[in-house]
């Protein structure tokens, strides 16, 4: 292990708490793509049931 010194607990809390909001952000914005295409192809389903050029 690397030898830090008396900043070892504050550069490995630092280094933790950066790995765990990044590991936050992956989670936040998978799910939030997820939410958005369904959305999405919600939507498009709509709009090919209301488009009058089928009918």
């Amino acid at each position: 292990m690397l030898d830090l010194g008396k900043y070892a607990g504050a550069i490995l809390s630092s280094w933790g708490i950066t790995l765990a909001l990044l590991i936050a952000l992956i989670l936040v914005t998978w799910r939030r793509s997820h939410h958005v295409k369904r959305e999405l192809e919600a939507a498009e389903k709509r709009a090919l049931q209301n488009d009058p050029r089928e009918h």
